[in-house]
Formats: C-alpha cells, sequence, structure tokens
C-alpha cells in the first residue's frame, strides 16, 4: 500500500516539475519573441571626453610631521 502512494505521490511531482518547467520554457520562448520584433527606443548617448590633469605622486610633508601625521 505504502508502494502505491509512493508511486501516486512521486508521479503527481513530476507532473508538477515538469509543467513549471514547461510554463517557464514558454515564458522564456515568449520573451525572446517579443524582444526580436521591439526595436530599441533609447538613443546611445556618446561619453563626453575625459579631461586630464596631473595627479600628485607619493605624500609630501613638512620635515616636523611624523608618519602617524602623514597617515592621519
Amino acid at each position: 500500500m505504502f508502494a502505491v502512494y509512493a508511486a501516486e505521490q512521486q508521479y503527481r511531482h513530476d507532473t508538477w516539475t515538469r509543467e513549471r518547467e514547461h510554463a517557464l520554457l514558454a515564458s522564456i520562448r515568449e520573451r525572446k519573441l517579443t524582444a526580436t520584433h521591439r526595436m530599441p527606443s533609447i538613443p546611445v548617448v556618446a561619453r563626453p571626453a575625459r579631461v586630464a590633469w596631473p595627479r600628485p605622486i607619493g605624500l609630501h610633508t613638512a620635515e616636523e610631521c611624523t608618519t602617524v601625521c602623514a597617515v592621519a
């Protein structure tokens, strides 16, 4: 009796899983179809030109300042 019950539960689980996978694949297929038929309406904007300026290299401190002062 338990084997029959277990087999029925496994069948229901497999059927539910298969239906869910089919529904998921169908929704993916529908999204792909609608995405291919639509043209993107977002205009492509060029990036602004980058500006280069000299950056300081290293840390310059006064002679009396310790490394703790320079780090903090």
